[in-house]
């Protein structure tokens, strides 16, 4: 199975690019869903964390706000949450390619906001971005709820620059041109990926 990454800088539109290949038939793995899941009730994440971060816990669910209030500006406290929740998201990880792998499909799209930033291309056998002008980016991520322009400039300058982002993917879908403009681009990758033999998940499933 060819495993697609699907990347792009905040407010580039990458989750509104995940659905079209949803659309296009193509399973898509969201690791901030696959968080929620775990902390939501009964998650896997939600009693290590309780052990760790007693006050993050309400209604035997995980808050992120009060998770937050444990861990931000205090990193020590980040990478044991860290120590928790990365491998719980690497098993529901793999949990899902070989669940897609047995149903016999062809490729599975990983949706991976910080995939170069972190490394993640290695991971994958094709990379998409999803991409846009810095100025269209920027009232997108305005327009958001509890977003400022410090923040924006904080978390943007955190991320490798779209630029770089574009010079290294194999496919960039541009999100500035409408959504038949960016459902025709998605079709045509997933056209042009048909057939391709996917190397990487093979030796990750072994190892995993």
């Amino acid at each position: 199975m060819l495993l697609i990454g699907l990347t792009g800088s905040i407010g580039m539109g990458k989750s509104e690019t995940a659905k079209m290949f949803r659309a296009e038939g193509v399973p898509v793995y969201d690791a901030d869903a696959a968080v929620h899941k775990l902390y939501e009730k009964g998650g896997k994440a939600v009693e290590p964390i309780r052990a760790a971060f007693p006050s993050a816990i309400i209604d035997d669910a995980v808050d992120r706000k009060a998770l937050s209030r444990c861990v931000i500006g205090l990193p020590d406290e980040m990478k044991k949450l860290e120590a928790i929740v990365h491998p719980l998201v690497g098993e529901a990880q793999i949990d899902f390619l070989r669940e897609n792998m047995e149903a016999g499909r062809e490729m599975a799209v990983l949706d991976i906001p910080l995939l170069y930033e972190t490394g993640g291309e290695t991971r994958v056998d094709v990379v998409v971005v999803v991409s846009a002008p810095y100025d269209i980016q920027k009232t997108r991520v305005l327009a958001r709820p509890d977003m400022d322009e410090a923040k924006f400039a904080a978390i943007h300058a955190k991320q490798v620059p779209d630029e770089e982002k574009r010079k290294r993917a194999d496919f960039v879908v541009e999100s500035d041109k409408g959504l038949d403009h960016a459902r025709e681009q998605v079709a045509r990758i997933v056209e042009a990926l048909k057939g391709r033999e996917g190397k990487v998940l093979k030796e990750r499933l072994r190892t995993g």
